[in-house]
């Protein structure tokens, strides 16, 4: 019965992966099972076999959902782009009061702290987050992500940043996916995999296969590896880090809007569209915040404890 409910919890954090402003951490703090989850990384070479039993059900249910909601993010894209980027940008925003909240917390036992250089870390990362949609402006979107050997490499390293950030509570994968370019090119891979699959099209599934490949060894090793030096990047400069990360997170909407006009022209929205999309932008919102909200109150427990 635990391995069932832990894959149902880990669909959740699948589901959390895909969408663009939802932290995956967040909502692995949410359903009980952050801590072992990275308790469970960090000793998977000293304690393997209780490691691979902990996370195998959890890894499970985080690929059901990936999967399923994969197919509902292309849907909604394609049919309605404006509403489902408004909703996106409701997400990064509700989950902003908790990151600015963590950062003042942070700050006081933070060692390293220098406010100017927070600040110019904060601006470049902000200008990153604008500056590399507009450098993909060919965009990857539903085009197929082309299978070559600098694209391999491409999207292992791409695997690697984007699993490492998405094990960070209140940091969207997805969202550094969608900056980097490759957030579309990826849901798409994905659906047109299982197309493939449910089509028993060999030859399209091995195209997909050895574009989505590389990308999982790479969000892999990206959990094991570089999850440790973002550990150590908040033990030792945690408003340095923090303040890299509100940039990213701030400019995000401009790469949400920029990449979803790229991707499906939002010109055609009507007035009922611009209603739906403001109501669901606070509505969404209101949901990151307070499952931030529990995700805090479940760290404070745990600590007490």
């Amino acid at each position: 019965m635990k391995f069932i409910i832990d894959i149902i919890k880990g669909m959740f954090v699948g589901v959390a992966n895909v969408i663009p402003g939802v932290s995956g951490g967040t909502m692995a703090v949410s359903m009980g099972i952050y801590d072992k989850l990275l308790d469970a990384v960090s000793n998977l070479l000293k304690s393997f076999k209780k490691s691979v039993k902990t996370l195998l059900p959890i890894f499970i249910g985080c690929g059901i959902g990936i999967v399923l909601f994969a197919k509902a993010v292309d849907y909604l894209l394609a049919n309605q782009p404006f509403i489902t980027a408004m909703a996106f940008t409701g997400l990064i925003l509700g989950g902003l009061p908790i990151l600015f909240k963590r950062i003042k917390e942070g700050s006081k036992t933070d060692t390293h702290k220098n406010t100017a250089v927070n600040v110019v870390i904060f601006i470049i990362f902000l200008a990153i987050s604008i500056i590399l949609p507009l450098l993909s402006a060919s965009g990857d979107a539903n085009d197929v992500l082309s299978v070559s050997f600098i694209e391999i490499v491409k999207l292992f390293f791409i695997g690697v940043i984007a699993s490492a950030t998405m094990i960070i509570p209140g940091v969207s994968g997805s969202l550094i996916l969608m900056i980097l370019g490759y957030y579309f090119g990826i849901i798409s891979s994905i659906n047109g995999f299982i197309s493939a699959l449910t089509a028993f099209d060999i030859s399209t599934l091995l195209h997909y296969t050895a574009i989505l490949m590389p990308f999982g060894i790479g969000c892999v090793l990206g959990v094991f590896f570089i999850s440790k030096l973002i550990d150590f990047l908040f033990k030792r400069y945690f408003t340095a880090t923090y303040s890299a990360i509100i940039g990213l997170i701030v400019s995000s909407p401009f790469a949400i809007f920029y990449k979803v006009q790229q991707e499906s022209s939002m010109a055609g929205s009507g007035v009922l569209a611009i209603i739906l999309g403001i109501i669901l932008l606070f509505v969404c919102a209101f949901v990151t915040y307070k499952l931030g909200e529990m995700s805090e109150k479940q760290e404070e427990i745990k600590a007490e404890e």
